[in-house]
């Protein structure tokens, strides 16, 4: 379960192994639905990578992916972090080093949590010391040309 109490700060939060991977299940789920998700699943493939890195998750195998896009068949790998299990892109090194498990069974599925998007946003922030990037694409979205109203003129004259 998860180590916080109430509103909890996530400064407050434990970095643990489960506390982390709830937050990733957390900020995935929310991806899959977000108009913009693309920094949401930097996120999560850095926190991965990262918990990769120190041996506190493991890629199990490869698995064809259910949205393969627009290619025939794709891979993904599977990422076992403590109770849960997740998807990421492959590495060249990844079809060589690891067993292919074929289609995903659909069996398994990952336990539920409770963490709220920005308390899990935000721990993985502090894990993987990314900032935040929304406000940095919500600039780049005022900067498109404003809205300017049409001029209307009378019939014969000039602009």
């Amino acid at each position: 379960m998860l180590a916080h109490q109430g509103n909890t700060p996530p400064s407050k939060l434990n970095l643990t192994v489960e506390n982390l991977s709830q937050a990733i299940y957390v900020v995935n789920r929310h991806a899959k639905t977000a108009p913009n998700p693309k920094s949401l699943y930097h996120l999560k493939k850095e926190a991965l990578n990262k918990l990769i890195g120190e041996g506190k998750a493991k890629k199990v195998g490869l698995h064809f992916s259910e949205n393969p896009g627009n290619s025939q068949q794709r891979s993904d790998v599977l990422v076992e972090c403590g109770n849960y299990t997740f998807h990421i892109p492959p590495v060249k090194s990844d079809f060589t080093d690891l067993p292919h498990l074929g289609k995903l069974d659909g069996l398994s599925r990952n336990p539920k949590s409770s963490l709220s998007l920005p308390m899990a946003k935000s721990l993985l922030q502090s894990y993987t010391g990314i900032s935040s990037q929304e406000p940095e694409s919500r600039r780049a979205h005022n900067h498109t040309k404003a809205f300017q109203k049409p001029i209307f003129k009378k019939l014969g004259e000039r602009y």
